[in-house]
């Protein structure tokens, strides 16, 4: 344990049966900090990778919230939910019985690319200023409007039946935004015998893979960060500034400059140390979000 980690992101593997927030009260302990958020919620049911950032790297997160991520899942097939997972109320089982392997795998296919997705009833996106989830717990009917998404990889490992249940492993490669509950939901509904997601865990953030990800029981043995300039480096294209440029930065000023990317991109001064994310503004750089004065 240490009351000064310092400022920097901690990648956790999410253990089954905590909230985001249960993880983020966690680490405040640990880290000795209340300054610590999370960047992307996981499910209670749902385990890998959960992106903290403490201290000042909290103000990365918003920054990092558009990354790409990487899940597997199982969905069970011949049967919908109401939360599109095995936490809610089965629907009627419809039978899977002439259901084949080549069926599940064509319909798999038409996940891949640009879609238009309706999220799961039970999310956290809000409405009129009250999370979907509450108000479906509240007893009210929330139909959410489709959102764009992009699934980049939907690969299809197992298929495989379990009495009257069909159970297929996926992995995911994805933007942003895209429910996996959802493409359990719908994969469901394009076979005609409804589906529903029984296990999930989210392999990558960004560039932040499993394989790196330390348990609870780690952290409370050692907790450490990586630090803010090593994980902006890891995540946004870099630029380093010469001394001029890099005092211009702590006043928040516009600089003289190229960045060679749209940005967000994290520049540091001559020493290495990270100072703010800038983005291209026409023949100059303006800041984003400055991370020393």
């Amino acid at each position: 344990m240490s009351a000064a980690a310092g400022s920097g992101l901690v990648v956790v593997d999410k253990p089954a049966g905590l909230t985001s927030h249960d993880v983020v009260g966690r680490v405040r302990r640990l880290a000795g900090t209340r300054k610590v958020g999370h960047a992307g919620t996981l499910d209670p049911m749902a385990t890998g990778v959960l992106l903290l950032g403490v201290e000042r790297a909290t103000r990365l997160l918003g920054h990092l919230m558009l990354t790409e991520k990487a899940y597997d899942a199982t969905v069970r097939l011949g049967a919908g939910s109401s939360t599109d997972d095995a936490e809610g109320q089965l629907g009627e089982p419809l039978s899977t019985a002439l259901l084949t392997e080549d069926d599940v795998r064509s319909a798999a296919g038409r996940f891949v690319g640009a879609l238009e997705q309706v999220p799961s009833a039970v999310s956290a996106i809000k409405v009129d200023g009250k999370r979907a989830y509450a108000r479906v717990r509240d007893g009210e009917d929330v139909n959410l409007p489709a959102r764009s998404v992009t699934v980049h990889e939907l690969l299809v490992t197992d298929v495989r039946r379990d009495g009257p249940w069909v159970d297929v492993d996926l992995s995911v490669r994805c933007s942003s935004g895209t429910y996996i509950r959802a493409i359990a939901r719908d994969l469901g509904a394009a076979l005609g015998v409804g589906g529903h997601l029984t296990a999930l865990r989210r392999t990558a953030v960004g560039p932040f893979r499993l394989d790196e990800a330390r348990s609870l029981e780690q952290l409370a043995e050692t907790f450490e960060v990586l630090d803010l300039s090593a994980a902006a480096r890891r995540c946004f294209p870099s630029v380093d500034l010469g001394a001029d440029d890099a005092r211009a930065v702590g006043f928040g000023r516009a600089l003289a400059i190229d960045l060679g990317a749209e940005g967000p991109v994290a520049v540091f001064d001559p020493d290495g140390t990270f100072l703010a994310l800038y983005r291209q503004q026409g023949e100059s750089a303006v800041a984003v979000a400055v991370f020393v004065s």
